[in-house]
């Protein structure tokens, strides 16, 4: 087939064709038979002349530099992150590491699977878990399957939420739960912003699967979170923290050496390009004595025969497609 057949569309002899199919006689008539006639030009559009590609990039250039630049100050969990082009060319854009293959056959998949390791390895550093998975959609999502997780673990069906969680997670964990005979219960805040102990020891029963809190919470503020884990597992309850600021971690004592069970949230903060809203990086971190509910690929580090250290998919058997 030649390169125009190929490329470019259906030459003029085809077009007729397909005009007479739909019963008109040219693509004028075709038009403005489509297009309302209050929408249509009565008039010849001015236009210049054509354009190179690079003159035509240096004119938008130009246009786009007539735009008053402002701080943006709204995000509400997602901002601007600088991201170094070596890390951009060579990994964000580089198939051979950014790619949506599953690495089933490690024997030729050994650089993500190792990748994907070390990055298990280290957010279990920040978190203070024990066990990472190989990550999740996004923040909101990891959370909601923190709560499916906790509802697995407990057989219960209550889930008590502080309402200083990001509202969109909130929102994204009541969407997963539609499928499944869970009942929510919010408790409130005190002045300082922290969640309400009382009110949250009151919606904590020995019927609640989990205590789910932000930290730090959707207004900035660091919760108690031993306090928060004592309470929840007074009860029998796991202790669900949300995590929608990660470079916090460095900075604050990790949730797991808080009592937490189960760690969720957003990466996008590590570095992440915006993208035009997602997508960006979930991280889920638990204990071991979870590692059967966990949700996610897992990869896991072993030695061959020739006592070579090799990565490969662990616990495969908690994934659906080997089931």
């Amino acid at each position: 087939m030649e390169f125009g057949r190929r490329h470019i569309g259906p030459s003029a002899a085809e077009q007729d064709r397909m005009l007479a199919a739909v019963g008109y006689g040219s693509l004028d008539e075709l038009t403005a038979a489509a297009v309302p006639a209050g929408l249509a030009a009565d008039r010849a559009l001015s236009l210049p002349g054509p354009l190179s590609e690079a003159d035509a990039l240096a004119e938008l250039r130009r246009l786009a530099g007539r735009n008053e630049l402002l701080t943006s100050m709204i995000g509400l969990g997602y901002y601007g992150t600088i991201t170094p082009a070596v890390i951009r060319r060579n990994v964000l854009e580089n198939p051979a590491w950014y790619t949506a293959y599953t690495p089933y056959q490690p024997e030729i998949s050994q650089g993500t699977l190792q990748a994907t390791y070390e990055y298990q390895t280290l957010i279990c550093q920040l978190t203070g878990m024990d066990v990472s998975n190989a990550s999740m959609y996004e923040g909101a999502s990891a959370t909601a399957e923190a709560i499916l997780m906790a509802h697995r673990v407990t057989g219960r069906n209550e889930v008590v939420v502080a309402r200083s969680v990001h509202p969109e997670y909130r929102q994204v964990t009541r969407t997963y739960a539609q499928q499944i005979d869970l009942t929510f219960h919010q408790v409130g805040f005190t002045p300082a912003g922290t969640v309400d102990l009382k009110h949250a020891k009151s919606a904590l029963t020995d019927r609640a699967a989990c205590l789910v809190v932000q930290n730090p919470n959707f207004f900035g503020t660091v919760e108690d979170l031993a306090e928060l884990a004592e309470a929840a597992q007074a009860v029998g309850a796991l202790l669900v923290v949300a995590v929608a600021e990660p470079v916090s971690l460095g900075l604050l004592k990790p949730p797991g050496e808080c009592g937490a069970d189960i760690v969720a949230g957003e990466g996008q903060g590590l570095g992440v390009p915006m993208s035009y809203g997602g997508p960006y990086l979930g991280f889920f971190a638990t204990q071991e004595k979870y590692i059967r509910q966990l949700p996610g690929r897992l990869v896991g580090a072993t030695e061959d025969r020739e006592g070579r250290v090799g990565y490969v998919l662990t616990l495969a058997t908690r994934e659906q497609h080997i089931r």
